[in-house]
Protein backbone atom coordinates (compact mmCIF):
# COMPACT_ATOMS: atom_id res chain seq x y z
CA UNK A 1 0.00 0.00 0.00
CA UNK A 2 1.65 3.41 -0.93
CA UNK A 3 -0.50 5.51 2.08
CA UNK A 4 -2.65 7.20 -0.70
CA UNK A 5 -6.68 6.60 -0.76
CA UNK A 6 -8.79 8.09 -3.18
CA UNK A 7 -11.65 9.28 -1.28
CA UNK A 8 -14.83 7.50 -2.56
CA UNK A 9 -18.49 8.22 -1.36
CA UNK A 10 -20.65 5.45 -1.92
CA UNK A 11 -24.73 5.13 -1.79
CA UNK A 12 -25.15 2.53 1.11
CA UNK A 13 -28.71 2.70 0.98
CA UNK A 14 -30.22 -0.66 1.93
CA UNK A 15 -26.63 -2.05 1.28
CA UNK A 16 -26.01 -5.13 4.23
CA UNK A 17 -22.82 -3.55 5.84
CA UNK A 18 -21.00 -6.87 8.56
CA UNK A 19 -19.33 -5.23 11.83
CA UNK A 20 -17.68 -8.11 13.65
CA UNK A 21 -17.09 -6.85 17.31
CA UNK A 22 -19.08 -5.14 19.44
CA UNK A 23 -16.28 -3.04 21.31
CA UNK A 24 -16.21 0.72 21.13
CA UNK A 25 -14.99 0.60 17.53
CA UNK A 26 -17.39 -1.47 16.01
CA UNK A 27 -20.25 -0.09 17.68
CA UNK A 28 -18.94 3.92 16.33
CA UNK A 29 -18.79 2.08 13.21
CA UNK A 30 -21.67 0.11 12.89
CA UNK A 31 -23.09 3.53 13.75
CA UNK A 32 -21.90 5.52 11.33
CA UNK A 33 -22.80 3.24 8.19
CA UNK A 34 -26.29 2.87 9.53
CA UNK A 35 -26.69 6.51 9.84
CA UNK A 36 -25.65 6.55 6.03
CA UNK A 37 -28.37 3.56 5.18
CA UNK A 38 -26.83 0.78 5.29
CA UNK A 39 -28.38 -2.92 6.81
CA UNK A 40 -25.69 -3.47 9.17
CA UNK A 41 -25.40 -6.70 11.52
CA UNK A 42 -23.02 -6.44 14.55
CA UNK A 43 -21.63 -10.42 15.16
CA UNK A 44 -20.02 -10.09 18.63
CA UNK A 45 -21.31 -12.26 21.76
CA UNK A 46 -21.56 -8.77 23.37
CA UNK A 47 -21.83 -5.30 23.20
CA UNK A 48 -20.11 -2.20 24.57
CA UNK A 49 -23.04 -0.70 24.50
CA UNK A 50 -26.91 -0.49 23.05
CA UNK A 51 -27.64 -1.99 19.73
CA UNK A 52 -29.06 1.29 18.36
CA UNK A 53 -30.06 0.83 14.39
CA UNK A 54 -28.14 -2.20 13.72
CA UNK A 55 -29.27 -6.12 14.21
CA UNK A 56 -27.13 -8.06 16.53
CA UNK A 57 -25.49 -11.25 16.43
CA UNK A 58 -24.93 -12.38 20.03
CA UNK A 59 -22.07 -15.12 19.42
CA UNK A 60 -18.58 -15.03 17.72
CA UNK A 61 -17.69 -14.46 14.13
CA UNK A 62 -18.40 -17.77 11.99
CA UNK A 63 -17.30 -17.95 8.25
CA UNK A 64 -20.42 -17.19 6.12
CA UNK A 65 -21.46 -14.15 7.98
CA UNK A 66 -20.10 -12.18 5.80
CA UNK A 67 -22.49 -13.84 2.89
CA UNK A 68 -24.79 -11.48 0.72
CA UNK A 69 -22.63 -8.31 2.47
CA UNK A 70 -21.43 -4.74 0.38
CA UNK A 71 -18.70 -4.40 3.09
CA UNK A 72 -17.37 -5.69 6.51
CA UNK A 73 -15.84 -4.17 9.27
CA UNK A 74 -13.75 -6.53 11.38
CA UNK A 75 -12.94 -5.03 14.74
CA UNK A 76 -13.16 -7.93 17.00
CA UNK A 77 -10.17 -7.09 20.50
CA UNK A 78 -8.57 -10.60 18.31
CA UNK A 79 -6.57 -10.41 16.20
CA UNK A 80 -6.92 -13.79 14.71
CA UNK A 81 -10.61 -13.15 14.01
CA UNK A 82 -9.97 -9.66 12.71
CA UNK A 83 -7.59 -11.43 9.52
CA UNK A 84 -10.61 -14.71 9.12
CA UNK A 85 -12.90 -11.52 8.51
CA UNK A 86 -10.43 -10.34 5.66
CA UNK A 87 -9.55 -13.88 4.12
CA UNK A 88 -13.97 -14.02 4.30
CA UNK A 89 -13.99 -10.99 2.66
CA UNK A 90 -11.63 -11.09 -0.17
CA UNK A 91 -12.77 -14.67 -1.15
CA UNK A 92 -16.38 -13.17 -1.61
CA UNK A 93 -15.00 -10.15 -3.04
CA UNK A 94 -16.57 -8.02 0.14
CA UNK A 95 -15.35 -4.24 0.80
CA UNK A 96 -13.24 -4.90 3.88
CA UNK A 97 -12.04 -2.71 6.43
CA UNK A 98 -9.95 -4.09 9.63
CA UNK A 99 -9.14 -1.74 12.69
CA UNK A 100 -6.32 -3.27 13.87
CA UNK A 101 -4.36 -3.32 10.68
CA UNK A 102 -5.16 -1.15 7.62
CA UNK A 103 -2.57 -2.44 5.47
CA UNK A 104 -5.27 -5.29 5.27
CA UNK A 105 -7.76 -2.98 4.19
CA UNK A 106 -9.85 -2.77 1.26
CA UNK A 107 -10.90 0.65 2.19
CA UNK A 108 -9.88 2.81 5.00
CA UNK A 109 -12.93 3.63 7.64
CA UNK A 110 -13.33 7.70 7.91
CA UNK A 111 -13.47 10.51 10.52
CA UNK A 112 -17.20 11.33 9.18
CA UNK A 113 -17.54 14.71 9.62
CA UNK A 114 -21.12 16.44 8.83
CA UNK A 115 -22.72 19.87 9.06
CA UNK A 116 -24.58 22.50 6.93
CA UNK A 117 -25.83 19.64 4.33
CA UNK A 118 -21.94 18.65 3.85
CA UNK A 119 -20.03 15.23 4.36
CA UNK A 120 -16.05 14.97 4.82
CA UNK A 121 -14.56 12.01 5.17
CA UNK A 122 -11.14 12.08 6.71
CA UNK A 123 -7.88 9.72 7.15
CA UNK A 124 -4.46 10.30 7.88
CA UNK A 125 -1.83 9.45 5.15
CA UNK A 126 0.90 9.27 7.60
CA UNK A 127 0.18 6.88 10.22
CA UNK A 128 -0.16 9.79 12.76
CA UNK A 129 -3.98 8.66 14.60
CA UNK A 130 -3.83 11.55 16.61
CA UNK A 131 -2.78 14.14 13.66
CA UNK A 132 -6.16 12.73 11.83
CA UNK A 133 -8.42 13.05 15.15
CA UNK A 134 -7.30 17.18 15.06
CA UNK A 135 -8.03 17.75 11.88
CA UNK A 136 -11.65 15.87 12.42
CA UNK A 137 -12.17 18.17 15.21
CA UNK A 138 -10.67 21.33 12.81
CA UNK A 139 -13.38 20.13 10.11
CA UNK A 140 -16.28 19.73 12.94
CA UNK A 141 -15.34 23.42 13.69
CA UNK A 142 -15.76 24.84 10.67
CA UNK A 143 -18.91 23.30 9.75
CA UNK A 144 -20.24 24.18 13.14
CA UNK A 145 -19.01 27.62 12.04
CA UNK A 146 -20.40 27.45 8.58
CA UNK A 147 -24.08 26.58 9.75
CA UNK A 148 -23.79 29.04 12.70
CA UNK A 149 -22.89 31.25 9.98
CA UNK A 150 -26.10 30.42 7.64
CA UNK A 151 -28.36 30.56 10.78
CA UNK A 152 -27.55 34.24 10.72
CA UNK A 153 -27.50 35.23 7.57
CA UNK A 154 -23.77 35.97 7.27
CA UNK A 155 -22.37 33.95 5.02
CA UNK A 156 -19.63 34.98 2.61
CA UNK A 157 -20.93 36.28 -0.84
CA UNK A 158 -18.08 36.00 -2.18
CA UNK A 159 -17.38 32.49 -2.41
CA UNK A 160 -17.42 30.67 -5.85
CA UNK A 161 -20.64 29.53 -6.30
CA UNK A 162 -19.14 25.87 -6.40
CA UNK A 163 -16.17 26.86 -3.66
CA UNK A 164 -14.01 25.38 -5.60
CA UNK A 165 -15.16 21.96 -6.01
CA UNK A 166 -15.23 21.60 -9.57
CA UNK A 167 -11.97 23.34 -10.40
CA UNK A 168 -10.57 20.50 -7.74
CA UNK A 169 -12.31 17.69 -9.30
CA UNK A 170 -15.65 18.23 -6.87
CA UNK A 171 -18.36 19.24 -9.38
CA UNK A 172 -21.13 17.41 -10.32
CA UNK A 173 -20.27 15.99 -13.92
CA UNK A 174 -23.75 15.62 -15.74
CA UNK A 175 -23.91 13.41 -18.97
CA UNK A 176 -25.84 15.22 -21.86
Amino acid sequence: MNGRRFPLFVDLTGRSAVVVGGGAVGLRRAGVLARFGAVVTVVSPRLSGPAEGFRHLPRPYRTGDLEGAFLAVAAADDPAVNAAVGREARRLGVLFNRADCPAECGFIFPAVCEGSGLVAGLIGTEGDHRKTVRGAQAVRRALRELDEKEKNGSEDRNDSADGGGAAAGGGVFHRE
